[in-house]
């Protein structure tokens, strides 16, 4: 079948070739009238717009570039979501890219969507070094970081206080009156991890309790891997009456093996996790958590990275979005459980 061009939508329609352009583009040069009936016509030819010959005319592929780390972690999973919805509230389609937490795949990526001329690039850096290694292509196109404070680098992020969260955590517990708490899943190679480490730790001095970590063994956060970690933990004789789980999916680890242990949650012992993804509410599971704000950090990122292409503005901007407890049922003061 002949692909329909926009010269032969031109022919049915009787009029010349940049008038349908105009059309198309909703040019404010032509009429309603006029526009409305070459729209039909392109309907009834199955007309599709060349995206790449109107780019080059609008100097606009109304596309966003967006690189995660890992589509199949459900927190990232949840923000690539929120992402597209609110680019698409704004005229705009995504392309999603996986980097798999690997820095020259990131790298790769990164190229690949400038050469596919995209508006703007939102990435979820896989490492502390990711805009080191981005910096080069940076003044190319406008780029939004997401969900990683990078503290004082002059490009623009977008990130939860992921130190205020964990101090957070740690008072609630110490309200419930725990005083043994233990730190889960201290994993190095991120500032997101580290910040909520720092903030479990100041939280423990400022309260008069001595911190107790477990490291993570792996290089990323998943329920298989918390999992793993949890079982080699409670082999060990427990010298804590609740845990703060650096990660939602940890804690969905942990909640396994303690079920295999036979420990029980929150009877034996208390557990809080962070980020709050969707799995977190099942009825089953109720885990009590530190909330990410997902919809809305997506929300400002989108915000922010078409605030920069629509108005060609070259500064950056560093917002920290506050997060919030989320009581369900696998914590429980110290006196009822005595």
């Amino acid at each position: 079948m002949k692909n329909v061009t926009i010269k032969d939508v031109a022919k049915v329609a009787g009029v010349s070739y940049s008038t349908v352009s105009r059309a198309l583009s909703g040019s404010p040069e032509i009429s309603e009238e006029t526009r409305s009936r070459i729209l039909k016509i392109c309907e009834e030819m199955n007309y599709t717009a060349n995206t790449l010959a109107r780019a080059m005319v609008m100097k606009s592929t109304q596309l966003i570039g967006v690189i995660v780390t890992n589509v199949s972690n459900p927190y990232i999973s949840e923000i690539a979501y929120y992402v597209d919805g609110q680019a698409r509230s704004r005229g705009y389609n995504i392309i999603l890219c996986n980097s798999s937490k690997d820095p020259e795949q990131e790298k790769e990526l990164f190229e690949l969507l400038l050469g596919r001329q995209v508006d703007g690039i939102i990435v979820i850096p896989s490492s502390t070094d990711s805009y080191t290694a981005l910096a080069p292509y940076l003044s190319r196109i406008p780029t939004v970081f997401l969900g990683e404070n990078m503290r004082d680098l002059p490009e623009s992020y977008v990130s939860v206080d992921n130190y205020r969260g964990a101090y957070m955590g740690v008072e609630y517990l110490y309200n419930l009156g725990h005083r043994k708490i233990l730190y889960f899943g201290r994993r190095k190679g991120s500032n997101t991890h580290t910040l909520r480490a720092n903030g479990y730790e100041d939280a423990c001095k400022a309260l008069g309790i001595e911190p107790q970590t477990w490291d993570s063994t792996f290089a990323n956060t998943s329920i298989k891997h918390g999992y793993e970690m949890a079982k080699q933990l409670f082999s060990r004789k427990m010298d804590y009456t609740a845990i703060f789980s650096s990660t939602d999916t940890n804690a969905l680890g942990i909640l396994k093996a303690a079920e295999e242990k036979g420990i029980d949650i929150p009877g034996d012992l208390s557990l809080i996790g962070f980020d709050n993804i969707q799995t977190s509410a099942l009825p089953r599971i109720n885990l009590t958590t530190i909330e990410q704000p997902k919809k809305l950090l997506a929300s400002v990122a989108v915000d922010s990275l078409l605030d920069r292409i629509n108005n060609k503005q070259s500064g950056y901007s560093h917002q920290i979005l506050y997060p919030s407890v989320v009581e369900r049922s696998t914590c429980a003061p110290i006196p009822v459980r005595e």
